[in-house]
């Protein structure tokens, strides 16, 4: 399990990466900016809190098996392709990409 500095890590990577500050994402989550500066220094997680924070970054939490850590992380790092399947233009689509596509209203680009 992800200890409160790592999920504070992680939180500060996705904020930054949003392009949103700490009282930003405060604002959007309805929390204050002292309690995303705290989960982010790891000092107070609160999974609700988290949660309501992921949620403004377009992030959901899932918690998985710890059997199924390794390969859920290699699946996601691999873009959602099976092992041995090819790369390139003559390639199935990844399992991420058939998911993005099932997701897009009819008649958006990808």
């Amino acid at each position: 399990m992800a200890t409160p500095t790592e999920i504070g890590e992680q939180l500060s990577l996705l904020r930054k990466a949003a392009g949103l500050s700490m009282e930003a994402l405060a604002a959007k989550a309805g929390v204050s900016r002292m309690t995303v500066q705290r989960i982010e220094a790891g000092a107070d997680v609160r999974l609700q809190t988290v949660q309501d924070l992921l949620r403004v970054l377009g992030m959901e939490l899932m918690l998985v098996p710890r059997a199924l850590k390794q390969d859920l992380q290699s699946f996601v790092q691999a873009q959602g392709r099976l092992i041995g399947q090819p790369v390139g233009v003559e390639a199935p689509p990844s399992a991420v990409e058939q998911l993005r596509r099932a997701s897009q209203p009819e008649g958006d680009a990808p």
